[in-house]
């Protein structure tokens, strides 16, 4: 599915092909909650790196957050870069170099009317904000971790998979 997005502020618009654009999972991580998550959450779609297009490139940074060692000693550097728009400050999407052919645009970013979702999993949860309320119904999957599933493997068991185009 090709997707459309922008920043709030119009300076940033971008581009992308998505096998995976339902948008499903919520994640209450500490990180998405607080750069992307009005609602104490944020969901990310799946894309693919090399259809990707960009125009007002000067208007992004990049926020890569500081993680606790193992062994809790001392913060590392994620390697995830999380883009936004300098003149806004809208969160627009997660790459990470570890997973070079994917990049995961925020669903709040996306301008392309969006495929509803039949079901929402809700990860991270044993790290949420004590004000957030986990919405949804009683079946929704849960986890205080993330799940085993991928966005592919769960677009693919709901029949929802599509091909990216690039």
């Amino acid at each position: 599915m090709h997707l459309e997005g922008s920043c709030h502020c119009g300076k940033v618009k971008f581009s992308v092909e998505s096998g995976e654009p339902v948008p499903f999972m919520r994640c209450y991580c500490s990180i998405c909650r607080k750069t992307a998550g009005a609602g104490g959450y944020a969901i990310n779609l799946g894309a693919v790196t090399r259809t990707m297009k960009v125009r007002g490139k000067q208007h992004l940074r990049i926020y890569r957050a500081r993680l606790p060692k193992e062994g809790g000693r001392g913060t590392r550097l994620s390697t995830g870069r999380r883009y936004f728009c300098a003149g806004c400050g809208s969160a627009l999407w997660l790459w990470d170099p570890t997973w070079p052919d994917l990049v995961h645009p925020h669903a709040g970013a996306i301008d392309t009317p969006l495929p509803e979702a039949p079901e929402h999993m809700h990860c991270m949860v044993g790290s949420k904000a004590a004000w957030v309320k986990v919405e949804g119904g009683a079946q929704d999957p849960r986890f205080d971790r993330y799940p085993d599933l991928s966005l592919a493997e769960w677009h693919e068991r709901h029949g929802l998979a599509s091909t990216p185009h690039g």
